[in-house]
C-alpha cells in the first residue's frame, strides 16, 4: 500500500441569518467553513469526516496516520475554530452538517463515517442523534435555531476516538467545587481545594469523592442560574439579542489528575492534557474560562446542553468504534466506558491502544496501530 496522500484545503460556504454575530469578522449572512481533505492515491467511495467544536485538528498525528493507510479523510472546522467564547453547539453541528453534506454531493463519497475525537465525540453523538432523531428546534437560551429543518443525513458511523463525554459533562468533572463565590473566585473553601497545602490530600476517599463530585454539579448549576436570570434580565429590558461576557475560574480540578488510583491507566499523574493541572486551573486555556450567557447554556451547563454526550449516544443506532488510549492524559477509561453503555442500540467495537497520550504525540507506532484499527473497521462496514 503506498503511504502518498494530498492535503487540499477547502472552504464550505452557506448562508444563514441570524439576529446577532457571534463569531468575528467576515461576511454577515455568510458561514465560512474551512476544511482539509487527506486524499490518498488509491480511490475510495468512503471517507472519515473529523471535526470539533472548536476546530484545530487537521495536523495532529492521526490525521496523516489514516490517510497512509489509505483511508480518505477530512477535517472540518467549525465556524468558531480557535475561540469557543461564544460557540453554541447547535451551530457548530449545523457547520459539521454543511460538511458532510459536501463531502456526499460535491466530493462525491458514497459512505461516511464521523471520527469523534476528543470533544468531537459530543459533537459527531450530536448530529448523529439529530440526524436519526431530530428534535431540536431552539437553543437552550431559547432562539431559534431549527435543526429539524436542517434534514441531517444519517452517516454510516460514528467513531469515538479518545472521546470525552462531552463539553458540559466534561467540564463539571473537571470544575473546582471550592469556588463557592464566582464574585469572589479566589476565595476558595479549603476543605474542598484539592491544590491548597492544607488541602484534601490522595488518594481521596469514598465519602470525600461523593461530596466533591455533588459540589461540582452544584456549582455548574448555579452558574447556569445565574446565567438564566441574566438572560431574563435582558428580555424584560427589550434587550433580547444582547449578550453578557463572564469569566469563570477554577475548571481544572479533577481529583483522577491527582490520584492515580482512580479510574486507573497507564496516564502521568499530577498532569493533564494542559499541562500541570494547578495552573491551568486557573490559567487562559482551562476549559470555559471566557464565556457569554448563551454559550455556557449551550455548552457547559451541565442540564441544558443539547449536546450531552450520554444523552445523544442513546439516541442512535449506528454501529461504533471506540477506540481507547491507555496513557489518554485527559480521557480516562471512564469516559468510554460510560459512553459504550449509553449507546445501547449500537452495534460496538472496542480496542484499547496500549501505551497512547492523547494526541499520539511522540508516538508514530501507536498513531499507526489506531489508524489501522479504523481502516479495518471502515473495511469491515461493506
Amino acid at each position: 500500500m503506498s503511504d502518498r496522500y494530498e492535503r487540499i484545503p477547502y472552504l464550505v460556504v452557506f448562508d444563514e441569518q441570524s439576529a446577532f454575530k457571534d463569531t468575528y469578522a467576515g461576511e454577515i449572512g455568510k458561514v465560512v467553513i474551512e476544511a482539509h481533505l487527506l486524499k490518498p492515491e488509491t480511490p475510495s467511495d468512503a471517507v472519515v469526516v473529523f471535526s470539533h467544536p472548536i476546530g484545530g485538528g487537521a495536523w495532529l498525528p492521526m490525521m496523516a496516520a489514516l490517510a497512509k493507510q489509505g483511508v480518505h479523510t477530512i477535517y472540518c472546522n467549525t465556524r468558531y475554530r480557535g475561540n469557543d467564547t461564544a460557540l453554541i453547539m447547535e451551530r457548530a453541528v449545523m457547520d459539521l452538517g454543511a460538511c458532510i453534506r459536501d463531502a456526499r454531493e460535491r466530493l462525491g463519497y458514497k459512505k461516511v463515517y464521523l471520527g469523534g475525537w476528543s470533544g468531537g465525540g459530543g459533537l459527531s453523538l450530536f448530529y448523529q442523534a439529530e440526524a436519526q432523531d431530530p428534535r431540536v428546534t431552539h437553543t437552550p437560551a431559547g432562539d431559534p435555531y431549527d435543526l429539524t429543518a436542517a434534514k441531517f443525513e444519517p452517516v454510516d458511523g460514528v467513531m469515538l476516538i479518545a472521546a470525552h463525554l462531552s463539553r458540559n459533562l466534561t467540564l463539571t468533572e473537571w470544575l473546582d467545587p471550592s469556588v463557592t463565590d464566582e464574585a469572589n473566585p479566589f476565595v476558595r473553601d479549603a476543605s474542598l481545594n484539592l491544590y491548597a497545602p492544607d488541602g484534601p490530600q490522595a488518594p481521596y476517599s469514598a465519602e470525600f469523592l461523593t461530596r466533591y463530585r455533588a459540589a461540582q454539579i452544584a456549582r455548574n448549576r448555579r452558574i447556569t442560574a445565574w446565567v438564566k436570570d441574566e438572560l431574563a434580565t435582558l428580555k424584560a429590558a427589550g434587550l433580547e439579542h444582547h449578550e453578557r461576557c463572564f469569566t469563570v475560574q477554577g475548571t481544572m480540578a479533577d481529583p483522577r489528575f491527582l490520584d492515580a488510583t482512580l479510574d486507573p491507566s497507564d496516564r502521568p499523574p499530577n498532569w493533564c492534557m494542559l499541562g500541570v493541572p494547578s495552573v491551568v486551573n486557573d490559567g487562559p486555556v482551562g476549559l470555559a474560562r471566557f464565556s457569554t450567557l448563551r454559550s455556557w447554556l449551550s455548552q457547559w451547563s451541565y442540564d441544558d446542553s443539547n449536546a450531552d454526550g450520554l444523552k445523544c449516544a442513546a439516541r442512535i443506532t449506528s454501529p461504533m468504534l471506540v477506540v481507547e488510549n491507555s496513557a489518554d492524559d485527559a480521557c480516562t477509561p471512564d469516559h468510554a466506558a460510560r459512553l459504550m453503555a449509553a449507546a445501547v442500540n449500537c452495534p460496538i467495537d472496542h480496542h484499547v491502544i496500549k501505551g497512547a497520550n492523547h494526541y499520539y504525540f511522540g508516538q508514530p507506532a501507536q498513531a499507526k496501530e489506531a489508524a489501522t484499527l479504523i481502516r479495518q473497521w471502515v473495511e469491515a462496514q461493506g
